[in-house]
């Protein structure tokens, strides 16, 4: 389990991933009542509706769910239904209209994907103790897998980062102020009134 850096503030207005953020007094659902109709319904539906399981299996479901939970260290509650909502894009058939030549449809990739975690794992992704070994061995393009494993890591990353950074829990979490629409933007640089300032500013990647 990841351990959040020291002085990381707990979430106080609205929900953030596993209620730490850097913006614990922003709540991007404030908002909502500025957006139009059919902005507002589409957002609120990314969090009062999560899509049922439909594309995986039970098996694929538990794996995917683990996968995209250790992908994006989501360790506790609440977690931004990434599996969820990556399960309906496939099932759906939502998919980014473009793949690589040499690469099978997507929704093919991420069942051979599940797959070779699993066996990766010497049986359920799920219950294993060496998740994040797994994980880290795939991004490194380690992983044996019967497609080429860098694209492969490519497209369900991609849809797994697409899929949570929709959501507004995860707009708090970085103090994306939403939809602009038909407000607009009041400042080119600085702060629109409705933002908060961040409250913790440790550089993750120099400091990290």
């Amino acid at each position: 389990m990841a351990v959040p850096p020291r002085g990381l503030p707990h979430q106080r207005r609205g929900r953030a991933p596993q209620e730490r953020t850097r913006y614990p007094d922003y709540d991007v659902l404030e908002n909502a009542r500025h957006w139009d109709p059919v902005t507002r319904e589409v957002v609120l539906a990314r969090v009062n509706d999560v899509p049922p399981v439909r594309f995986f299996d039970a098996a694929e479901a538990a794996t995917a769910r683990a996968f995209c939970a250790e992908v994006m260290a989501q360790d506790e509650e609440p977690r931004v239904p990434v599996m969820e909502m990556v399960d309906a894009k496939l099932f759906e058939a939502k998919l980014d209209g473009y793949r690589y030549a040499d690469m099978p449809d997507d929704r093919e990739t991420w069942r051979i994907v599940l797959r070779a975690l699993d066996e990766a794992a010497g049986g359920a992704f799920a219950d294993s103790l060496r998740q994040h070994e797994i994980v880290a061995a795939f991004a490194s393009g380690d992983l044996p897998i019967a497609i080429d494993v860098s694209r492969a890591w490519s497209v369900v990353t991609r849809a797994i980062l697409s899929e949570y950074y929709s959501h507004p829990w995860a707009w708090n979490e970085i103090g994306f102020g939403g939809p602009a629409y038909p407000r607009g933007y009041m400042r080119l640089s600085g702060r629109d009134p409705h933002e908060r300032p961040e409250a913790f500013d440790m550089d993750p990647v120099r400091e990290g």
